[in-house]
Protein backbone atom coordinates (compact mmCIF):
# COMPACT_ATOMS: atom_id res chain seq x y z
CA UNK A 1 0.00 0.00 0.00
CA UNK A 2 0.94 3.59 -0.88
CA UNK A 3 0.80 6.05 1.83
CA UNK A 4 1.39 9.69 2.50
CA UNK A 5 4.59 9.51 4.32
CA UNK A 6 6.68 12.32 5.99
CA UNK A 7 10.20 11.41 5.25
CA UNK A 8 13.15 11.37 7.85
CA UNK A 9 13.11 14.26 9.61
CA UNK A 10 16.74 16.46 9.32
CA UNK A 11 17.28 19.74 11.75
CA UNK A 12 20.99 20.36 10.04
CA UNK A 13 24.20 18.56 9.58
CA UNK A 14 27.28 19.66 11.75
CA UNK A 15 30.18 21.03 9.43
CA UNK A 16 34.12 20.20 10.86
CA UNK A 17 35.05 23.70 9.29
CA UNK A 18 31.83 25.88 10.14
CA UNK A 19 29.95 26.03 13.08
CA UNK A 20 26.78 28.25 11.63
CA UNK A 21 23.37 25.88 12.10
CA UNK A 22 21.60 27.81 9.53
CA UNK A 23 24.52 27.37 7.08
CA UNK A 24 24.60 23.31 7.69
CA UNK A 25 20.90 23.04 7.29
CA UNK A 26 19.99 20.77 4.79
CA UNK A 27 15.93 20.38 3.97
CA UNK A 28 13.93 17.19 3.05
CA UNK A 29 11.71 16.36 0.66
CA UNK A 30 8.59 15.06 1.89
CA UNK A 31 7.06 11.91 0.28
CA UNK A 32 3.55 12.72 -1.21
CA UNK A 33 2.59 9.38 -2.89
CA UNK A 34 -0.96 8.60 -2.38
CA UNK A 35 -3.17 5.78 -0.32
CA UNK A 36 -4.04 3.51 -2.99
CA UNK A 37 -8.09 3.57 -2.17
CA UNK A 38 -7.44 7.26 -3.30
CA UNK A 39 -8.33 9.19 -6.40
CA UNK A 40 -5.49 10.78 -7.61
CA UNK A 41 -4.09 14.15 -6.37
CA UNK A 42 -5.31 17.39 -7.51
CA UNK A 43 -2.70 19.75 -5.88
CA UNK A 44 -0.17 20.27 -8.31
CA UNK A 45 3.15 19.46 -6.29
CA UNK A 46 5.32 20.24 -8.70
CA UNK A 47 4.84 23.91 -8.19
CA UNK A 48 5.13 23.81 -4.27
CA UNK A 49 7.16 20.80 -3.70
CA UNK A 50 6.67 20.03 0.41
CA UNK A 51 9.76 19.89 2.29
CA UNK A 52 10.45 19.33 5.92
CA UNK A 53 11.38 22.91 6.18
CA UNK A 54 8.29 24.64 4.23
CA UNK A 55 6.09 21.95 6.59
CA UNK A 56 7.51 22.75 9.99
CA UNK A 57 7.20 26.88 8.24
CA UNK A 58 3.50 26.05 7.67
CA UNK A 59 2.70 24.09 10.60
CA UNK A 60 3.76 27.52 12.95
CA UNK A 61 1.94 29.85 10.63
CA UNK A 62 -0.93 27.60 11.23
CA UNK A 63 -0.83 27.93 14.62
CA UNK A 64 0.58 32.01 14.91
CA UNK A 65 -2.05 33.76 16.60
CA UNK A 66 0.12 36.63 16.09
CA UNK A 67 -1.06 36.88 12.15
CA UNK A 68 -4.76 37.84 13.36
CA UNK A 69 -5.37 41.74 14.32
CA UNK A 70 -6.20 40.92 17.58
CA UNK A 71 -2.73 38.93 18.57
CA UNK A 72 -4.85 35.62 19.30
CA UNK A 73 -6.68 34.13 16.51
CA UNK A 74 -4.48 31.76 14.34
CA UNK A 75 -5.93 28.95 11.89
CA UNK A 76 -5.55 26.41 14.86
CA UNK A 77 -7.97 28.31 16.54
CA UNK A 78 -11.17 27.39 14.01
CA UNK A 79 -9.84 24.45 13.29
CA UNK A 80 -8.65 22.15 15.89
CA UNK A 81 -7.09 18.80 15.39
CA UNK A 82 -9.18 16.23 17.39
CA UNK A 83 -12.28 17.57 16.08
CA UNK A 84 -10.49 17.09 12.00
CA UNK A 85 -9.41 20.55 12.34
CA UNK A 86 -12.97 21.88 12.94
CA UNK A 87 -14.77 24.42 15.44
CA UNK A 88 -16.74 21.80 17.30
CA UNK A 89 -19.46 22.90 19.22
CA UNK A 90 -19.62 26.08 17.53
CA UNK A 91 -22.63 26.57 14.95
CA UNK A 92 -20.51 29.25 12.84
CA UNK A 93 -16.75 30.33 13.25
CA UNK A 94 -15.46 32.92 15.95
CA UNK A 95 -12.66 35.31 15.02
CA UNK A 96 -11.52 38.71 16.13
CA UNK A 97 -12.92 40.83 19.35
CA UNK A 98 -14.79 37.05 19.66
CA UNK A 99 -16.78 38.17 16.27
CA UNK A 100 -19.44 35.54 14.72
CA UNK A 101 -19.00 34.53 10.87
CA UNK A 102 -22.40 33.19 9.36
CA UNK A 103 -20.89 29.84 8.43
CA UNK A 104 -19.56 26.37 9.85
CA UNK A 105 -16.09 25.61 10.00
CA UNK A 106 -14.85 23.20 7.63
CA UNK A 107 -12.51 20.26 8.03
CA UNK A 108 -9.23 20.15 7.64
CA UNK A 109 -8.23 16.84 5.46
CA UNK A 110 -6.99 15.61 2.37
CA UNK A 111 -7.12 18.16 0.75
CA UNK A 112 -4.57 17.86 -1.87
CA UNK A 113 -7.11 15.39 -3.51
CA UNK A 114 -10.14 18.15 -3.63
CA UNK A 115 -10.15 20.63 -6.32
CA UNK A 116 -12.08 23.73 -4.62
CA UNK A 117 -12.39 24.33 -1.53
CA UNK A 118 -14.98 26.51 0.96
CA UNK A 119 -18.54 26.05 1.20
CA UNK A 120 -19.19 28.35 -1.72
CA UNK A 121 -15.97 27.26 -4.03
CA UNK A 122 -14.38 31.02 -3.40
CA UNK A 123 -11.12 29.58 -4.15
CA UNK A 124 -10.06 26.32 -6.36
CA UNK A 125 -6.22 26.57 -5.22
CA UNK A 126 -4.66 25.33 -1.87
CA UNK A 127 -2.22 27.96 -1.57
CA UNK A 128 -4.62 30.53 -2.13
CA UNK A 129 -7.18 28.92 0.56
CA UNK A 130 -5.50 31.01 3.75
CA UNK A 131 -6.15 34.42 2.01
CA UNK A 132 -9.88 34.02 2.91
CA UNK A 133 -9.58 33.66 6.37
CA UNK A 134 -6.71 35.54 7.07
CA UNK A 135 -7.97 38.94 5.51
CA UNK A 136 -11.80 38.25 6.95
CA UNK A 137 -12.64 41.10 8.97
CA UNK A 138 -14.47 38.23 11.52
CA UNK A 139 -12.20 35.79 10.94
CA UNK A 140 -8.41 36.80 11.40
CA UNK A 141 -8.86 40.28 9.93
CA UNK A 142 -5.16 40.06 9.16
CA UNK A 143 -2.99 42.52 6.88
CA UNK A 144 -0.25 40.76 4.97
CA UNK A 145 2.45 43.55 5.70
CA UNK A 146 1.75 44.11 9.09
CA UNK A 147 2.10 40.41 9.47
CA UNK A 148 5.40 40.36 7.24
CA UNK A 149 6.67 43.00 9.37
CA UNK A 150 6.31 40.83 12.61
CA UNK A 151 7.97 38.19 10.86
CA UNK A 152 10.83 39.61 9.90
CA UNK A 153 11.70 40.86 12.88
CA UNK A 154 11.21 38.03 14.51
CA UNK A 155 14.23 35.38 14.77
CA UNK A 156 12.86 32.00 14.26
CA UNK A 157 10.86 32.99 11.29
CA UNK A 158 14.02 34.74 9.51
CA UNK A 159 15.85 31.29 10.19
CA UNK A 160 12.47 29.13 8.96
CA UNK A 161 12.08 31.33 6.09
CA UNK A 162 15.66 30.77 5.09
CA UNK A 163 15.44 26.87 5.41
CA UNK A 164 11.86 26.55 3.81
CA UNK A 165 12.47 28.71 0.25
CA UNK A 166 15.74 29.05 -1.92
CA UNK A 167 15.39 33.17 -1.73
CA UNK A 168 14.49 32.80 1.93
CA UNK A 169 12.48 35.89 1.75
CA UNK A 170 9.75 36.74 4.16
CA UNK A 171 6.93 37.91 1.61
CA UNK A 172 3.10 36.98 1.10
CA UNK A 173 4.07 34.47 -1.47
CA UNK A 174 6.44 31.85 0.72
CA UNK A 175 4.04 32.78 3.41
CA UNK A 176 1.14 31.17 1.07
CA UNK A 177 3.37 28.37 0.04
CA UNK A 178 3.95 27.16 3.17
CA UNK A 179 0.61 26.94 4.50
CA UNK A 180 -0.04 24.97 1.30
CA UNK A 181 2.86 22.45 2.20
CA UNK A 182 1.27 22.04 5.80
CA UNK A 183 -1.72 21.50 4.34
CA UNK A 184 -1.38 19.52 1.33
CA UNK A 185 0.83 16.90 3.92
CA UNK A 186 -2.70 16.79 6.17
CA UNK A 187 -3.99 13.63 4.72
CA UNK A 188 -6.18 10.97 6.67
CA UNK A 189 -6.47 7.57 4.89
CA UNK A 190 -6.72 5.20 8.11
CA UNK A 191 -9.35 4.80 9.46
CA UNK A 192 -11.00 1.14 9.93
CA UNK A 193 -12.98 1.60 6.91
CA UNK A 194 -9.50 2.24 5.20
CA UNK A 195 -7.97 -0.83 5.90
CA UNK A 196 -11.05 -2.45 4.96
CA UNK A 197 -10.91 -1.24 1.98
CA UNK A 198 -7.33 -1.86 1.12
CA UNK A 199 -7.61 -5.22 2.72
CA UNK A 200 -5.34 -4.68 5.88
CA UNK A 201 -5.61 -5.82 8.75
CA UNK A 202 -7.61 -4.43 11.33
CA UNK A 203 -10.67 -3.52 8.32
CA UNK A 204 -13.06 -5.81 9.17
CA UNK A 205 -16.12 -4.76 9.75
CA UNK A 206 -19.07 -5.66 11.64
CA UNK A 207 -22.36 -6.77 9.64
CA UNK A 208 -24.24 -3.84 10.72
CA UNK A 209 -21.61 -1.74 9.52
CA UNK A 210 -21.57 -3.60 6.13
CA UNK A 211 -25.42 -3.18 6.02
CA UNK A 212 -24.57 0.13 6.29
CA UNK A 213 -22.13 0.68 3.80
CA UNK A 214 -24.81 -1.03 1.48
CA UNK A 215 -27.44 1.35 2.43
CA UNK A 216 -25.03 4.50 1.65
CA UNK A 217 -24.09 3.11 -1.64
CA UNK A 218 -27.63 2.79 -2.61
CA UNK A 219 -28.97 6.22 -0.97
CA UNK A 220 -26.21 8.55 -0.40
CA UNK A 221 -23.14 8.00 -2.71
CA UNK A 222 -23.90 9.92 -5.43
CA UNK A 223 -22.76 12.78 -3.79
CA UNK A 224 -20.37 11.94 -1.45
CA UNK A 225 -18.53 9.77 -3.83
CA UNK A 226 -14.82 7.90 -4.07
CA UNK A 227 -13.84 7.47 -0.98
CA UNK A 228 -12.73 10.65 -0.10
CA UNK A 229 -16.70 10.74 0.81
CA UNK A 230 -17.40 13.72 -2.08
CA UNK A 231 -17.81 14.70 -5.38
CA UNK A 232 -16.93 17.90 -5.12
CA UNK A 233 -19.56 19.05 -6.62
CA UNK A 234 -22.06 22.09 -5.23
CA UNK A 235 -25.84 21.20 -4.27
CA UNK A 236 -28.91 22.76 -2.43
CA UNK A 237 -29.84 19.36 -0.08
CA UNK A 238 -32.72 20.95 0.53
CA UNK A 239 -32.15 23.27 3.75
CA UNK A 240 -35.23 25.50 4.55
CA UNK A 241 -33.85 28.57 4.34
CA UNK A 242 -33.00 31.18 7.22
CA UNK A 243 -33.99 34.37 6.53
CA UNK A 244 -31.94 35.91 9.27
CA UNK A 245 -28.60 35.74 7.07
CA UNK A 246 -29.99 34.39 4.04
CA UNK A 247 -26.89 32.73 2.48
CA UNK A 248 -26.91 32.06 -0.79
CA UNK A 249 -23.99 30.17 -1.12
CA UNK A 250 -22.29 29.82 -4.17
CA UNK A 251 -23.95 32.28 -6.36
CA UNK A 252 -22.01 34.69 -4.01
CA UNK A 253 -19.17 33.71 -6.01
CA UNK A 254 -20.75 33.02 -9.64
CA UNK A 255 -23.62 35.19 -9.56
CA UNK A 256 -25.31 32.85 -11.66
CA UNK A 257 -28.87 32.43 -10.27
CA UNK A 258 -28.51 27.96 -11.07
CA UNK A 259 -26.18 28.41 -8.13
CA UNK A 260 -28.39 30.03 -5.36
CA UNK A 261 -28.77 27.83 -2.36
CA UNK A 262 -26.06 25.46 -3.47
CA UNK A 263 -22.87 24.95 -1.29
CA UNK A 264 -20.06 22.22 -1.25
CA UNK A 265 -21.09 18.65 -0.80
CA UNK A 266 -18.78 17.59 2.20
CA UNK A 267 -16.42 14.85 2.70
CA UNK A 268 -17.69 12.55 5.64
CA UNK A 269 -14.56 11.82 6.82
CA UNK A 270 -14.18 12.04 10.24
CA UNK A 271 -17.04 13.01 10.90
CA UNK A 272 -18.46 11.72 14.36
CA UNK A 273 -16.22 14.15 15.40
CA UNK A 274 -16.96 17.18 13.38
CA UNK A 275 -20.18 18.27 14.69
CA UNK A 276 -22.24 20.37 13.80
CA UNK A 277 -23.30 19.90 10.37
CA UNK A 278 -24.24 21.57 7.43
CA UNK A 279 -23.17 25.17 6.23
CA UNK A 280 -24.25 26.98 9.05
CA UNK A 281 -23.67 23.87 11.39
CA UNK A 282 -27.65 23.94 12.76
CA UNK A 283 -27.26 19.97 13.07
CA UNK A 284 -25.85 18.61 16.02
CA UNK A 285 -26.27 14.96 15.67
CA UNK A 286 -25.64 12.63 12.93
CA UNK A 287 -29.23 11.66 13.65
CA UNK A 288 -30.88 14.94 13.06
CA UNK A 289 -28.65 15.05 9.77
CA UNK A 290 -30.58 12.01 8.61
CA UNK A 291 -34.02 12.86 10.12
CA UNK A 292 -33.86 15.97 7.55
CA UNK A 293 -33.02 14.00 4.63
CA UNK A 294 -35.58 11.82 5.38
CA UNK A 295 -38.41 14.07 6.41
CA UNK A 296 -36.94 17.73 6.59
CA UNK A 297 -35.90 18.28 3.04
CA UNK A 298 -37.58 21.72 2.09
CA UNK A 299 -38.89 23.01 -1.52
CA UNK A 300 -36.24 25.59 -2.01
CA UNK A 301 -34.91 27.37 -5.58
CA UNK A 302 -32.85 24.92 -7.26
CA UNK A 303 -33.31 21.72 -5.27
CA UNK A 304 -30.96 19.08 -6.38
CA UNK A 305 -32.88 16.61 -8.32
CA UNK A 306 -31.99 13.99 -6.46
CA UNK A 307 -33.82 15.12 -3.41
CA UNK A 308 -36.74 14.94 -5.74
CA UNK A 309 -38.63 11.74 -5.93
CA UNK A 310 -42.21 12.88 -7.68
CA UNK A 311 -44.45 14.54 -5.11
CA UNK A 312 -42.47 13.24 -2.46
CA UNK A 313 -38.80 15.03 -1.00
CA UNK A 314 -35.63 13.64 0.51
CA UNK A 315 -34.64 10.48 1.12
CA UNK A 316 -36.85 7.43 2.29
CA UNK A 317 -34.84 5.82 5.30
CA UNK A 318 -36.15 3.82 7.93
CA UNK A 319 -34.91 4.00 11.39
CA UNK A 320 -33.56 0.73 11.49
CA UNK A 321 -31.37 2.00 8.20
CA UNK A 322 -30.55 5.23 9.94
CA UNK A 323 -29.28 3.28 12.60
CA UNK A 324 -26.94 1.19 10.37
CA UNK A 325 -25.80 3.97 8.38
CA UNK A 326 -24.31 6.20 11.78
CA UNK A 327 -22.92 2.75 12.54
CA UNK A 328 -21.28 2.90 9.02
CA UNK A 329 -20.07 6.28 9.43
CA UNK A 330 -18.50 5.63 12.65
CA UNK A 331 -16.04 3.66 10.69
CA UNK A 332 -14.57 6.68 8.42
CA UNK A 333 -13.52 8.21 11.89
CA UNK A 334 -9.30 8.33 11.48
CA UNK A 335 -8.22 8.32 15.15
CA UNK A 336 -4.48 8.07 13.63
CA UNK A 337 -5.17 11.90 12.15
CA UNK A 338 -6.57 12.85 14.89
CA UNK A 339 -3.63 12.28 16.93
CA UNK A 340 -1.10 12.73 14.40
CA UNK A 341 1.80 14.71 16.09
CA UNK A 342 2.98 15.99 13.26
CA UNK A 343 -0.20 18.05 13.06
CA UNK A 344 -0.62 18.97 16.54
CA UNK A 345 0.46 22.83 17.95
CA UNK A 346 2.92 21.47 20.31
Amino acid sequence: MRKVIIGVLALGLLSACSSDEDAQYIDVPLETSKPSNFPDAVYNYGNNPPTQAGFELGKKLFYEGRLSSDGLVSCGFCHIQADAFTHHGHSVSHGVDNLVGTRNTPPIQNMAFQSVYMWDGATNHLDLLSVIPFTSPIEMNGNFETALNMMRQDNTYRTLFKRAFPDGLINAENMLKALGQFMAMMVSSNSRFDHYRRGESGGQLTTIELEGYAIFNQKCASCHATDLFTDNSFRNNGLPINPQINDVGRYRVTELEQDRYKFKVPSLRNIEFTAPYMHDGRFFTLEAVLDHYSSGVAQTPNLDPLLVNGTTLGIPLTASEKSKLIAFLKTLTDHQYLNDPRFAEF
